[in-house]
């Protein structure tokens, strides 16, 4: 089946959103499809790229999906109104004030609807989503992580860093080097054992 080659107009698309996702994992796909025959290895890290933006992907979709209104919590507009603010104010800073302002809503009451709601605070909602980006950009982009943290809304590299390992159990550098070079996870395991005297 022919697939059109993408435009360049295409590629200058912003990285949010369905679309976004849709154009990477293509852009992925016909890398590995073009370096099948001639080397694996880069078809091999382009796939194992594509499953990675899968992944998060569907950890954004499925922690964006909070259950029905609990009891005292926020309607499903609501719901959706403020994750979509979120998600595109990601760069900037945002405050409970201003995420229930969005809503119209008191700060003591959104706060409480909002646990009630998505099961975690406002400022851990916002952390994990800032995190989800960062995993996003640093699949689909070669930014620096510093920029990577710009971009996220994060302080610097460090509180990146910092609230990439809470979140995600590793650090951003060698989270990303695992998801790209699929044979970094074997290398750095086999390392691992070494060092422990196993073989």
């Amino acid at each position: 089946m022919y697939v059109a080659p993408i435009s360049l107009l295409q590629a200058e698309v912003s990285l949010r959103g369905v679309n976004d996702l849709t154009f990477s994992l293509i852009k992925l796909l016909e890398t590995a499809s073009r370096e099948v025959d001639t080397d694996r290895a880069a078809a091999k890290a382009s796939i194992a790229q594509a499953s990675s933006l899968l992944q998060v992907q569907v950890e954004r979709t499925t922690a964006r999906s909070p259950n029905n209104r609990a009891l005292g919590g926020l309607t499903t507009w609501q719901i959706h109104r403020v994750s979509t603010f979120v998600d595109e104010h990601l760069e900037r800073p945002i405050r409970v004030e201003d995420m229930g302002q969005v809503l119209r809503l008191s700060v003591t009451y959104f706060r409480r609807a909002f646990r009630r709601s998505f099961g975690e605070t406002p400022h851990a909602y916002l952390i994990r989503r800032r995190v989800d980006w960062a995993r996003h950009l640093m699949l689909t982009s070669d930014m620096a992580l510093s920029e990577v943290a710009q971009a996220c809304g994060f302080a610097d590299q460090s509180h990146l860093c910092r609230q990439f390992r809470q979140c995600i159990g590793a650090s951003p550098a060698s989270w990303r080097r695992e998801r790209r070079d699929p044979d970094a996870q074997l290398t750095e395991r086999n390392i691992g054992r070494q060092e422990n005297g196993q073989s």
